[in-house]
């Protein structure tokens, strides 16, 4: 169904569209990309007919004179993973994928979405949709612009766009000018007094907004086991937010303070006048729960000891299983989620396990379905990238493996994945490093030899929370690294339609001491799960480098061997030991401080043997 409202924004329509996804109209059988040049056009079993849906938007956008309307892919709470009622992109155009624009007029229907997705769109999307390779939002400006007239209005749900990305830059009222080399500009400091919280992931002190119908007894004695007057968790009617803040505001001398990343821009514009105004890029909350603290860093690595032995579960029994074809992508993402449940403190995956091989393994984000399975195949790479949550933790892993014979690209590029994860993981660096400063290490030997990826290096993880928890990773936008802080480290390569790789793991930034300064961190690995050593050549791999993989192998055997003991995985366990053997022989580590590079350089074949 199709509900037209007026949005509160003076000038601005809003829909709100909601209704249950329906399947895909197409012949079973079929596979690949859409062909919508061929005649008939083609397309195949994944790909929604949204002729209809197509139709009603356009029918409620008539009568109010909107010329273009605008779906993003999140929801109030500018979530990544949402639930299916929030889901109006994908209901709409077919996609989806975690991350896209669409934008809707009276004869065309566009979607925007980054490198990661672009083959989904084809596979999901029907023939009325276009498919835009350029995610910036200068991009859907200027279609606007070149698609609407002077005066034609757009309509978009505030409650679905950041104030961020609301904003727009008035006009300067002088001409431009060149700012001098010698000058630069730095930001001010301002104080803050209070602060509004919308992210869906965050506990709420004095309001919680949320559908009170699912607050159990036990919940609601909880919440309010140890407060005082003024300290109470009050439990409000979710869709009552804007009222209580609009009352809240009347108050005098009241003051906000917001995150304008992740507050979204229907209650934003309530918080008038300017005077009660305080906002800065993340909420405090958002940046304090990115440091853990003890308690929790020692609970998250625990967490992952044993959502290892899920892993290496899966993992050995896909190197029986895959030579008998007897597995499919779907099957053994099946597996691993089921080998997950059985350990201690299991709620469930973290997020849809991708599980892909061969073309589908280029795809960053793809995940099976009976309709797309591939079977397993010993001539074919393997990516999975998994993920569960536990009382105690939330896991993202990613491993890719080869049961035959790798070509030398594949082997090549997957040593050049590893050899970026490991100097990112290896390096030292002043506490408040930005994490953008030291992304390039992820993709320097991808560079050398011409080769990159389109998606970022890593992103902050939760405690038994989101799987993403921003704002920690190593994009522009990420916060400075400070000790305690978690992050996956994941670069990677994708062939199109032949391969794809990508090794992630979760790190924990702790501190280091260094002989001349003690305000330094570096990276602790604590996704213990061996590499494929099938597709590692060790001839492109530095001595120090080969160093860091057998200290990380003996922390494997140190911490995960016992944890597989006390579970009886005999076999697993033996799986385990002979995929962490040493690289070195024996002292070829001891030796490694003390020789210059062109030593190291000359003596490395040596070290090997």
């Amino acid at each position: 169904t199709v509900v037209l409202s007026l949005s509160p924004v003076p000038g601005v329509f809003l829909l709100f569209l909601s209704g249950e996804r329906h399947a895909a109209h197409a012949e079973e059988g079929a596979s690949s990309e859409r062909n919508c040049s061929s005649v008939p056009p083609y397309l195949p079993p994944t790909a929604v007919n949204t002729t209809l849906r197509l139709l009603q938007l356009r029918a409620a956008m008539k009568p109010h004179n909107i010329s273009a309307y605008i779906i993003p892919g999140t929801d109030a709470h500018l979530s990544e993973y949402i639930a299916p009622y929030d889901a109006r992109l994908a209901w709409m155009s077919g996609f989806s994928g975690s991350a896209g624009t669409a934008v809707v007029t009276q004869d065309k229907a566009v979607l925007w979405t980054d490198s990661r997705y672009w083959v989904q769109a084809e596979r999901q999307m029907d023939c009325n949709w276009e498919l835009e390779r350029d995610v910036s939002v200068s991009s859907i400006t200027n279609w606007l612009i070149k698609e609407t007239k002077e005066g034609d209005e757009v309509g978009f749900d505030p409650f679905l766009f950041s104030v961020d990305t609301f904003a727009r830059p008035p006009l300067p009222p002088d001409s431009l000018t060149r700012l001098p080399d010698e000058f630069i500009g730095t930001p001010s400091s301002t104080s803050y007094l209070k602060c509004l919280i919308s992210d869906l992931d965050l506990p709420v002190n004095i309001w919680l907004f949320v559908h009170t119908e699912r607050v159990t007894e036990e919940l609601k004695v909880y919440l309010n086991s140890s407060c005082d007057t003024l300290h109470c968790v009050q439990l409000l009617n979710y869709d009552s937010v804007r009222e209580h803040l609009m009352k809240y505001l009347e108050e005098p001398g009241v003051r906000v303070w917001v995150g304008t990343e992740y507050t979204n821009q229907a209650l934003y514009e309530l918080i008038t006048p300017e005077g009660k105004l305080l906002q800065s890029t993340y909420s405090p909350v958002l940046t304090t729960k990115a440091v853990k603290v003890d308690t929790e860093q020692r609970i998250l690595r625990e967490a992952h000891i044993r959502d290892a032995v899920a892993v290496m579960q899966l993992l050995l029994h896909l190197e029986r299983a895959v030579p008998e074809g007897m597995e499919t992508e779907l099957t053994a993402a099946e597996f691993v989620n089921e080998c997950r449940s059985k350990q201690k403190y299991s709620r469930g995956p973290s997020f849809e396990t991708i599980s892909a091989s061969g073309p589908n393994a280029a795809l960053a984000h793809y995940s099976p379905s009976k309709e797309t399975a591939r079977q397993l195949r010993v001539d074919e790479m393997y990516l999975v990238d998994s993920g569960g949550q536990y009382l105690d933790g939330t896991t993202d892993i990613t491993r890719t493996v080869h049961w035959g014979k790798p070509t030398a690209l594949q082997k090549d590029a997957f040593t050049r994945v590893l050899k970026g994860n490991i100097e990112i993981s290896r390096t030292i660096f002043p506490a408040g490093t930005k994490g953008v400063n030291i992304e390039m290490l992820g993709r320097r030997a991808l560079w050398e030899v011409g080769l990159n990826y389109g998606h970022g290096t890593g992103h902050g993880v939760g405690n038994y929370f989101g799987v993403h928890e921003w704002p920690v990773g190593f994009q522009s936008n990420n916060i400075p690294f400070q000790e305690g802080m978690f992050t996956s480290i994941e670069p990677g390569y994708y062939k199109e339609n032949d391969f794809g790789i990508r090794i992630e793991d979760i790190a924990l930034a702790r501190s280091i001491k260094t002989e001349h300064g003690n305000n330094y961190l570096t990276f602790e690995t604590v996704s213990l799960v061996p590499y494929d050593r099938k597709l590692i050549n060790t001839t492109i791999l530095s001595l120090e480098q080969l160093v860091w993989l057998d200290s990380y192998y003996r922390v494997i055997r140190e911490k995960v061997g016992p944890e597989l003991k006390s579970q009886g995985l005999t076999e697993v366990y033996d799986w385990m030991i002979e995929n962490t053997q040493p690289f070195l022989t024996d002292g070829a580590s001891a030796v490694v401080a003390s020789m210059s590079p062109l030593l190291l350089l000359l003596l490395l074949p040596l070290a090997l043997l």
